[in-house]
């Protein structure tokens, strides 16, 4: 009897050893020089999946526990939740920063990093927005990004502060902005979240549906702790795509690190097809190997069903072909 209790007593220590490491590994994440790095300065390559809104995901009954050991079983790294404005406001405050804390910790227990997203598509500067669901102001923006900086301050798993999605005019649908207009915005953004957490990351997206960061060229934002985003979807550009990606947005990685916040493919056949997602494994085979060759870090569009381009085809979460391809090239990094 002596012998079982000791034996439960050693695995019971083990298990609380094995879960504790799994979290004092996610040390905080800063920026040097063109790359993430962490406590011990070594470099990190981010690799992880998009889930969908938390808020959908807790009134589908799948904000779960084993929805994110699913995804360390997929070889993430890291894991973005898309906040929408609409759910943000909906929910709450109060109850959706209970979602994110429950999310994070999560995350924490598996291993994975997190990436706090606002998720918004359209013109912040004249409040003009794709669809209701991304509808927000610079107020509530600054807001959001002022509560969730003051709360996550001192908690390293929560790594990137993505600042919006995808800032866009539509073809000027949705009134001008230009890359000046837009870095004063992003600019008091910044200030907000770094006087509440001064060790904050933050992601800043290009135009064209956070496509085209040329303008860093010339102007970058004049901040430490500064990554920028890319979502270079398959039709984002026609064949050859590497001379391209690098003009558009790749040779950034030579000054600062790049993440594509959003990648993914989806063939004509699937629920929600569209473009500019509509591709095939020449695409995954492709950019993989120029975000290698750059360094560039990535996250998968998106864990769900029914979300588009798909991940998995159902809440077993099996995988789709395109979700075969990228749960892959996660594990053999």
């Amino acid at each position: 009897m002596k012998t079982k209790l000791f034996t439960f007593h050693l695995f019971f220590m083990m298990s609380l050893v094995f879960v504790a490491a799994q979290e004092t590994k996610l040390t905080r994440i800063s920026v040097d020089g063109n790359k993430f790095v962490n406590a011990q300065n070594e470099t990190i390559v981010f690799k992880g999946i998009n889930i969908a809104d938390p808020d959908r995901l807790e009134k589908l009954g799948q904000w779960k526990k084993v929805l994110f050991e699913e995804l360390n079983r997929w070889g993430a790294n890291i894991v973005r939740f898309p906040v929408h404005p609409i759910a943000w406001r909906e929910r709450g405050e109060e109850e959706y920063l209970k979602l994110l804390d429950q999310g994070i910790q999560w995350a924490k227990e598996s291993g994975l990093y997190v990436i706090i997203d606002w998720h918004s598509i359209g013109n912040l500067r004249t409040g003009l927005f794709q669809a209701p669901m991304y509808d927000t102001s610079i107020r509530e923006t600054l807001r959001f990004w002022y509560t969730v900086s003051r709360r996550y301050a001192d908690e390293p798993a929560v790594a990137l502060y993505e600042i919006f999605n995808e800032p866009t005019t539509f073809n000027n649908q949705l009134g001008s902005l230009s890359w000046s207009q837009w870095t004063e915005i992003v600019t008091d953004i910044i200030t907000v979240i770094k006087a509440n957490n001064p060790h904050a990351v933050m992601l800043v997206a290009g135009f064209n549906w956070a496509y085209d960061l040329t303008p860093v060229m010339h102007s970058p934002l004049p901040f430490d702790n500064i990554a920028y985003v890319s979502h270079p979807y398959p039709q984002k550009r026609e064949q050859p795509w590497v001379p391209q990606w690098e003009r558009d947005f790749g040779f950034v990685a030579d000054n600062y690190p790049v993440i594509a916040t959003e990648i993914g493919y989806m063939y004509p056949d699937q629920k929600g097809a569209h473009i500019p997602c509509l591709g095939d494994e020449e695409y995954g085979r492709t950019i993989m190997d120029y975000f290698d060759s750059k360094g560039i870090s990535w996250v998968a569009w998106v864990f769900d069903p029914d979300w588009s381009p798909q991940l998995i085809k159902d809440w077993n979460y099996t995988p789709t072909r395109a979700g075969t391809f990228f749960k892959n090239e996660m594990l053999k990094r």
